[in-house]
């Protein structure tokens, strides 16, 4: 059986590209399909702002005419700069469970990359929002909103084509009941940080959502510019953001914090509405929009998905109010269930007071690289 892995260079060979993870994870109990029309948002750059900061070149695999792998190798001229490295990045990484097709198509992606100047390859790395790494630990948990899926094959591949570790990104989960509340210490314990540091936490002004977006925008490249992985968040790529999470954001659920009037941080809570599109294999018919509207409403499950805190209010515990103030927001709605997604190994400041909440780790993420 011939395998060959060309660069997708047709809308043809496009289409291929963005129908494979449907084919090769039709009827899987676990992943959920991304929204087609969501997906396709992701390969323009009129509809994808990332891509006018990136170099990008997609690779298809096919055994004897039929798709079974793709990959997507880019270079981040943003992150180059920021992080004064040439790493060059991999995503959108699948294949069917196949060393052959799997070696063939991170081969090409590291020749494509030497070519642009990169010494180092990492991934996956999404280049159309925070979707990184592969998942490690955690199969058999179903990956909330804007979080992907892998076949644990998908771990064997890169490791035996000499990937290592980069960096561990760990989910946290808490699953609330009618008889969980904070405990008494941790609630003296933020009444004094918020009277200490004259902290005020504030929802989502949805009257105000662009200049709020702005705010949340403007902390997130301040508080996080020392972190793994970190690239500067452009104004489009905000907008963009606002304007796909719009539709199902929870202003209660999207803090801001303030100190005499000023931000100082701020927190991303979302809906998981993964449980609700699980069923529309990635297409929406004006049916399923009413389905959303309805259900909605009814969702249970949420992903903590950012969290900032400028670096004079840092070692200060400010995190702590906003995890007190999500509880205050979510504890009446019963049953609940709540991700904190994609916390780094080792930062302990965002660790330590999730595992006090009673969150326990439920799934690891994990970037992987490799010397070009």
């Amino acid at each position: 059986m011939g395998i060959s892995v060309e660069a997708v260079d047709s809308r043809k060979s496009l289409r291929e590209y963005m129908e494979l993870p449907y084919r090769l994870y039709r009827n899987h109990p676990v992943w959920v399909p991304p929204l087609r029309m969501e997906e396709r948002r992701k390969y323009e750059a009129r509809t994808n702002p990332m891509l006018l900061h990136c170099t990008v070149r997609h690779f298809l695999a096919h055994r004897d005419g039929e798709p079974v792998g793709r990959v997507s190798a880019f270079v981040d001229r943003m992150a180059v700069e920021h992080w004064k490295e040439n790493v060059g990045l991999f995503g959108s990484y699948e294949c069917v469970d196949d060393p052959l097709p799997a070696e063939s198509l991170l081969r090409a992606a590291e020749s494509w990359l030497r070519e642009q100047g990169m010494t180092r390859m990492r991934g996956p790395w999404s280049f159309a929002s925070q979707e990184w790494g592969l998942v490690v630990k955690g199969f058999d948990t179903p990956p909330m909103i804007m979080a992907p899926y892998n076949f644990p094959h998908a771990v064997v591949h890169l490791e035996n084509n000499g990937y290592s570790k980069a960096k561990d990104l760990l989910v946290y989960e808490l699953e609330g009941s009618d008889h969980y509340i904070l405990p008494e210490r941790f609630l003296r314990v933020t009444d004094r940080i918020a009277r200490e540091n004259g902290v005020v936490i504030r929802p989502l002004d949805m009257k105000r959502l662009e200049a709020d977006v702005k705010t949340i925008v403007d902390i997130a490249n301040v508080s996080t510019r020392e972190n793994w992985g970190y690239v500067p968040v452009t104004d489009e790529e905000a907008h963009d953001m606002a304007r796909s999470l719009k539709s199902i954001v929870d202003p209660d659920l999207v803090m801001i914090g303030e100190a005499g009037g000023r931000p100082i941080g701020y927190l991303i809570a979302l809906p998981d509405i993964n449980v609700l599109i699980r069923s529309f294999q990635g297409r929406l018919f004006p049916f399923h929009i009413f389905q959303m509207l309805a259900g909605l409403k009814k969702i249970r499950s949420y992903r903590v998905w950012a969290l900032g805190v400028i670096p004079e209010y840092r070692r200060k515990a400010i995190d702590t109010l906003f995890y007190r103030k999500l509880y205050e927001v979510l504890g009446p709605r019963k049953p609940l269930r709540v991700e904190a997604n994609y916390v780094l190994e080792d930062n302990m400041a965002m660790n330590n007071p999730i595992l006090k909440m009673g969150f326990r780790h439920v799934k690891t993420y994990r970037v992987y690289e490799k010397k070009l």
